[in-house]
C-alpha cells in the first residue's frame, strides 16, 4: 500500500511542471485577450498607420487558360506587423515566447487580390496567426487564386507573357494602413516548375493612388510574374503526334 502511494506521489510531481505551463498559457492568453478589441487598429497613436509587410511565397503556376484569360496559381501570403498590445515580458509567463491565435481572434489587415476572379473573391485558407513576444504577429495563408491576366498569344509558342497579383487594403486608406513589400518580395525558393511555363523574372512593386473624392493615398502592392513559353514542351508534342499518326 506504501509503494503505491509513493508511485501515485511520484507521478503527480512528475506531471506538475505539464500543469504548470499549461496554467501559464492560459493566463498568457487570459490577460492578451482582456480588453482587446479586434476591430482597433494596433497603433498607440491612431493617427499613425499600421505597418504591414507583405511576401508572395510562389508554390506552382497550375495552369494558364488562354480562351478565360486566367492565370491559376498556388501561392502563400506572408504578412508581418506589429501589435503593442499582443506584447509580453517572458519572465512573467514561463519565458513562453510564442502562441497562436485563430484568424478573426485579433486584429488583421483587410488585404484582397483586387484582380481575383475567383466566385469566394478570398481564396485563402484563413489559418492561425502567431504572436510573438514583443508584438510581432506572424500570418501565412496559403490559397489557390484565379487571377484576370491579359494574355496575348499573337506569337504563339514563342510568346512572354507578364501576369500580376495586386494586393491592396479593401477599406483602410495609406494613412491608416502603410503595405510595404517584405525584403524578398516574391520567394521562388519552393517553387515547382511549370512543364509549359519558365518562370525566368519575379518582381513587385508599391504603387499609391489618388483619387478624386478624397486626399488620402491607397496604397497596392503589384507582384510580377514575367512567364515564357517553353518552346520545346509544344515541339515535343508536336513530333510525338506526328509519330503517332
Amino acid at each position: 500500500m506504501r509503494s503505491l502511494v509513493v508511485c501515485c506521489s511520484l507521478l503527480a510531481l512528475s506531471s506538475f511542471p505539464f500543469i504548470l505551463a499549461s496554467y501559464t498559457e492560459r493566463r498568457l492568453y487570459e490577460d492578451l485577450m482582456r480588453d482587446y478589441n479586434s476591430l482597433e487598429r494596433p497603433v498607440a497613436n491612431h493617427s499613425k498607420p499600421v505597418t504591414v509587410y507583405l511576401k508572395v511565397s510562389l508554390q506552382q503556376i497550375i495552369d494558364v487558360d488562354e480562351k478565360n484569360q486566367i492565370v491559376y496559381v498556388n501561392a502563400w501570403l506572408d504578412y508581418t506587423w506589429y501589435d503593442y498590445k499582443l506584447s509580453w515580458d517572458l519572465s512573467e509567463y514561463g519565458n513562453i515566447t510564442d502562441v497562436r491565435f485563430p484568424a478573426g481572434k485579433i486584429w488583421k489587415p483587410d488585404v484582397l487580390l483586387y484582380n481575383s476572379v475567383d466566385a469566394n473573391f478570398d481564396s485563402t485558407y484563413q489559418t492561425n496567426m502567431v504572436v510573438y513576444n514583443d508584438g510581432k504577429v506572424h500570418w501565412v495563408p496559403p490559397g489557390i487564386f484565379k487571377i484576370s491576366c491579359k494574355i496575348n498569344i499573337e506569337w504563339f509558342p514563342f510568346d512572354e507573357q507578364q501576369c500580376k497579383f495586386k494586393f491592396g487594403s479593401w477599406t483602410y486608406d495609406g494613412y491608416k494602413l502603410d503595405l510595404q513589400p517584405a525584403e524578398t518580395g516574391i520567394d521562388v525558393s519552393e517553387y515547382l516548375e511549370n512543364g509549359e511555363w519558365a518562370l525566368p523574372l519575379t518582381t513587385v512593386t508599391r504603387h499609391e493612388k489618388f483619387y478624386d473624392c478624397c486626399p488620402e493615398p491607397y496604397p497596392d502592392l503589384t507582384f510580377y510574374l514575367n512567364m515564357r513559353r517553353r518552346t520545346l514542351y509544344y515541339g515535343t508534342n508536336l513530333d510525338i503526334y506526328q509519330h503517332l499518326s
